[in-house]
């Protein structure tokens, strides 16, 4: 990933980049459903690495599984690369947990950017406490071979009604999870810094009485004029 392009998404929110994509036709790139197991004050950026769950049929998925070192779950972990963030298809159901504590630690201790679930993890509080972002539906204490197999690893994914990718740009912020295909990803990141300096001048104003009519969106000339030298008196 561009570091440039990190930097730039880690000062933008999601719903600022949301209205960016949907300029450019995309609609539907924010993952529904998932929020912060707990905020970090901090976005979460990164390229996506993707697991992908079937329905478990009982044959395929007893305990005695997870003793398998070639079992997808963990293989996802330990092969996640350093700065990825992880991206699981639980099948939008958070029944069975898609990861407990132990396996998100290691990935974080191997260098992962965060790891995001429309289903739920187990141990969800410890989860909460480690310095590194995650965010699913909500928590949830059933092994996943309960409900879910673990059956493909990086490879194309929806992840709350939003296909995955790959290699494509993941960005949380406090409030959810947004997804952007990698090859705009640089433009959109760009589009969004400048978006937001404008938004922020935006509130400054609305916050002084000023009306948002030709305001927000921008449709005067004088609030342009204004816009540019608070640019400059703010260095943005």
């Amino acid at each position: 990933m561009n570091p440039e392009t990190r930097d730039k998404l880690m000062g933008v929110s999601v719903a600022t980049l949301a209205t960016a994509l949907y300029k450019r036709g995309l609609r539907s790139q924010v993952i529904q459903g998932v929020h912060p197991v707990k905020a970090k004050g901090v976005n979460m950026v990164g390229p996506a690495f993707t697991l992908r769950y079937m329905p478990a049929r009982e044959d395929r998925n007893q305990l005695v599984e997870f003793r398998n070192p070639e079992h997808p779950q963990r293989q996802a972990i330990e092969q996640c690369p350093k700065g990825h963030v992880m991206v699981i298809d639980s099948r939008k159901d958070a029944r069975a947990a898609s990861a407990g504590d132990i396996l998100v630690t290691r990935l974080m201790v191997r260098g992962g950017a965060g790891i995001v679930t429309d289903g739920g993890f187990r141990d969800a509080s410890s989860i909460g406490d480690l310095d590194m972002p995650a965010y699913h539906h909500r928590p949830s204490s059933p092994t996943n071979l309960t409900l879910h197999e673990a059956i493909e690893i990086n490879g194309p994914i929806g992840c709350g009604d939003t296909p995955v990718f790959p290699g494509d740009i993941v960005v949380g912020d406090a409030d959810c999870v947004i997804v952007i295909p990698a090859a705009i990803a640089d433009e959109v990141a760009s589009e969004a810094v400048e978006m937001t300096a404008y938004e922020d001048f935006v509130v400054e104003q609305v916050k002084a009485g000023q009306s948002i009519i030709g305001l927000y969106p921008c449709t005067k000339d004088e609030h342009r004029e204004a816009f540019e030298a608070w640019r400059k008196d703010h260095g943005r």
